[in-house]
């Protein structure tokens, strides 16, 4: 039987679900809609979107399966459970990616963030932004420990990004899986809660 999570005070029961919408800066987070589609699918089906994901560029049919996922994951109840959020301007309203946080252990209070953006928004900050706020939900929202975020050996881009974020370098995996038919590189980034707190 697993253990049930322990802080300073004693054991908690966590549970994350986001009032929505979520304001940043420039941004709006939110559960995915089904008017979502054509703007998921603009950017989930070109190849250099999923050069360095698990999956390939998907037709209309294959997006419409993930929004639909998608639709199901607006909180976080229990381990194993996924929150995945749209991205929005906040000016223009336009979706422009999504981000993600992963709750891959209740008793070491773990879990795991990723984010997908269209590259015509690309360059501007907007990942660094919404990413951010995945974080803060996962330490300040859902009490997590630590949180990874992982990424092919060759997302250069990526990579910057969780280094910008304050996280750690601690791990590069040398063709330790195959993608797409061939043998890939993975590097692992982390963060504890009080490296979060500690944040300037």
């Amino acid at each position: 039987m697993a253990r049930r999570p322990w802080s300073r005070t004693g054991y908690v029961d966590r549970v994350l679900r986001p009032s929505y919408p979520i304001i940043t800066d420039r941004l709006i987070l939110r559960p995915f809609t089904e008017d979502d589609l054509d703007a998921m699918h603009a950017y989930q089906s070109l190849p250099e979107v999923t050069r360095y994901l698990y999956w390939g560029p998907r037709d209309r049919a294959a997006t419409a399966e993930a929004l639909k996922r998608r639709l199901s994951m607006p909180a976080l109840e229990k381990e194993g459970d996924i929150l995945v959020l749209a991205v929005l301007l906040r000016e223009r309203g336009e979706l422009v990616g999504d981000v993600n946080l992963a709750w891959l252990s209740e008793t070491h209070q773990q879990g795991e963030f990723g984010f997908v953006f269209n590259p015509a928004f690309q360059g501007r900050g907007y990942a660094r932004e919404a990413a951010a706020e995945m974080l803060r939900l996962g330490f300040e929202g859902l009490g997590l420990h630590r949180i990874i975020g992982r990424c092919d050996g060759r997302n250069e881009a990526s990579a910057r990004l969780m280094a910008k974020l304050g996280m750690r370098r601690e791990a590069h995996f040398v063709q330790n899986e195959i993608v797409k038919d061939e043998w890939t590189d993975e590097i692992v980034y982390a963060m504890l809660s009080e490296e979060w707190a500690a944040r300037g």
